[in-house]
Parts: structure tokens; C-alpha cells; sequence
């Protein structure tokens, strides 16, 4: 069963990566990314880690995604440079990848990951979240105030096109 659920999440994840990366719309892009990051957080739910995912979920897909979508949208500016139709490209990248992903495994496989053996107790994730909320506010503050920062200035960017086009017009 596991199996099988990995291989869905894993089709997923590298199915919204590759739709990513080739589609031509940036909303479609924006979405498939969401995809991948909902692929990610499935992942830690695998790993019985439920407090990573619902973070990943809530951080990335929640925020980042959500603000590129936003800026994406608000924006409204023509893509600036041309796509180059070139098919060896593409088999050079799906090589490259392949490559990497041979490499990656053999330095996984090879670390001895799996003997690995701790006395250490598990931490609960309510450890974790007094921890968030005891020592590391002042950072999840910071995030917080960035990714407002981020929207009001692709809002301003979306309103500075809409009075330039306004002036045109008179």
C-alpha cells in the first residue's frame, strides 16, 4: 500500500515539476508548482511527519505559490525574452537530469543511511510548535512581513502600469 501511494505522490510531484518547466502560460506554471509542493509535503505525510507537511503546505503552497500567482497575475507585463525551439535542448535536459538523479541515488545508497541508529528520543510536534512560538517568532515575524511587503509591492507595480497607461490616454 505504501508503495503504491509513493508512486502516486512521486508521479505527482514529477509530472507538476515537468508541467513546470514546459508550460508556456505563467498561471499554469504557478499552478503546476503547487502541485509539486503538494507532492513535497505528501512526501513528509509518507514519512510520518505530519507537522512538516502541514507547514510545507501551509508556507509554500499557502504563501509563496499564492504570491507568485498573484504576481504573476497583477503584474501584466509581456514576456520579455523568446523561447528558442530547439528539441536537442530539451534531450540534453531530460539527460542531464537523468544523470542526476543516478548520481543523487548512488550518494544516497552509498551514505549508509539506513544504519544509522540514534538514542535519542522522538520529539513530539508540540515541542516543536512551543518551539516556533517560544524562541523563533521574531523569524516567522520577518517571514510574515516580507511576504506583505512582496504583495503590496506587485500591487504597486500592477497600479504604476494602470496610471501610465491613464496618462497615455489623456
Amino acid at each position: 500500500m505504501a508503495d503504491s501511494v509513493f508512486l502516486a505522490i512521486s508521479v505527482l510531484t514529477i509530472g507538476s515539476a515537468i508541467a513546470a518547466l514546459e508550460v508556456r502560460s505563467l498561471i499554469y506554471g504557478s499552478i503546476s508548482l503547487m502541485g509539486t509542493l503538494g507532492g513535497i509535503a505528501g512526501y513528509f505525510l509518507l514519512l510520518d511527519s505530519p507537522f512538516v507537511a502541514m507547514f510545507q503546505i501551509a508556507v509554500y503552497i499557502g504563501s509563496i505559490a499564492v504570491l507568485i500567482l498573484f504576481t504573476v497575475m497583477l503584474v501584466r507585463r509581456q514576456l520579455i525574452f523568446t523561447k528558442v525551439e530547439d528539441p536537442r535542448r530539451r534531450y540534453a535536459g531530460i539527460g542531464l537530469m537523468l544523470i542526476m538523479m543516478v548520481a543523487l541515488g548512488a550518494i544516497i545508497l552509498a551514505s549508509g543511511i539506513k544504519t544509522i541508529q540514534t538514542d535519542a528520543p522522538p520529539i513530539d510536534f508540540r515541542t516543536i510548535g512551543a518551539d516556533f512560538l517560544t524562541y523563533y517568532w521574531p523569524a516567522l515575524i520577518l517571514m510574515a512581513l516580507i511576504l506583505a511587503s512582496s504583495v503590496v509591492g506587485a500591487l504597486t507595480l500592477a497600479r504604476r502600469e494602470d496610471m501610465e497607461d491613464d496618462q497615455r490616454t489623456n
